[in-house]
């Protein structure tokens, strides 16, 4: 529960607080701001639909690795919105479909754990416990991504 729960509070915490503030002027000739945002949304969706699909192919044990990687991808972005380093929006696109990678094989490789590993007799109640790991995590991020928008918002 906690590996997905910190997944999902550090996903949706660059999701919900920012992806708006991921801005590359030199890339509005073929995206304005507004399409930027959109195109983060739909590129995010394409990772977590491929890495929700994977499990058959790829699997993985380790589950507590998941949450230090999307927490460092946080920071990244984070800190492009502070100082806008990487130069290119391709660069942005790339971490962001990275994003919905991590963020989908945490969610089937933890469910998919439960339903391989866990007794019969326990297996409700474990997918229940993780389900409400990742509501917690994502009802988290949504609280704290208001207040860290808004300071950013100020910053810049």
């Amino acid at each position: 529960m906690i590996p997905l729960g910190l997944v999902y509070f550090a996903e949706y915490l660059i999701n919900q607080g920012l992806f708006e503030l991921l801005y590359f002027p030199n890339a509005e000739k073929w995206l304005n701001q507004k399409e930027q945002y959109r195109w983060y949304q739909v590129d995010y969706q394409i990772g977590v639909l491929i890495s929700r699909s994977s499990v058959n192919l790829f699997q993985v044990k380790r589950l507590w690795i998941l949450p230090i990687l999307q927490i460092f991808n946080m920071i990244i972005l984070l800190l492009q919105i502070y100082f806008s380093f990487i130069p290119s929006i391709w660069i942005v696109l790339a971490l962001i479909f990275y994003e919905g990678l991590l963020g989908g094989c945490a969610y089937v490789n933890t469910f998919y754990r439960i339903s391989s590993e866990v007794a019969e007799e326990d297996k409700e109640f474990s997918m229940g416990v993780a389900s409400l790991g990742d509501s917690i995590g994502i009802a988290l991020a949504g609280i704290v991504s208001m207040p860290v928008h808004d300071r950013l918002c100020k910053f810049l």
